[in-house]
């Protein structure tokens, strides 16, 4: 049992670690001098909040789907965890999984929007 324990320890920090680097290049890409890529910093939110939300299932033995919809692991999180009432607005999230990465399905992303995707919901949330 011990093995199992420290098994789901290393994956959770692992995926927070993941998580984290997302979240540090959102941060860093505003810093940038010029042609700030808004639509991958809303992109590294996205993936910081999927990684987290997916860290936290770890740590709860729950399985989840291949998904980047953050509604549904938030509604899987939301079965154990008291607290997902306050990251509701991560929902928000779940466009920029592939729209500000692929072509054709782009829609432009503002530095409004970008600064909005990085504010709501930080991986020390959870």
């Amino acid at each position: 049992m011990e093995a199992r324990k420290k098994e789901i320890s290393r994956k959770v920090k692992e995926w927070l670690k993941y998580a984290d680097d997302d979240l540090r290049v959102a941060q860093h890409a505003f810093t940038l001098s010029s042609s700030i890529p808004y639509r991958l910093i809303a992109f590294h939110a996205q993936q910081c909040a999927e990684k987290s939300l997916k860290a936290y299932l770890i740590f709860r033995d729950i399985d989840f789907p291949y998904t980047h919809d953050i509604s549904k692991l938030i509604r899987l999180c939301g079965k154990v965890a008291q607290w997902i009432d306050k990251i509701k607005n991560a929902e928000e999230l779940t466009p920029f999984a592939a729209t500000a990465r692929y072509p054709g399905i782009e829609k432009t992303v503002t530095k409004n929007a970008s600064s909005k995707a990085v504010t709501p919901f930080r991986c020390e949330t959870l």
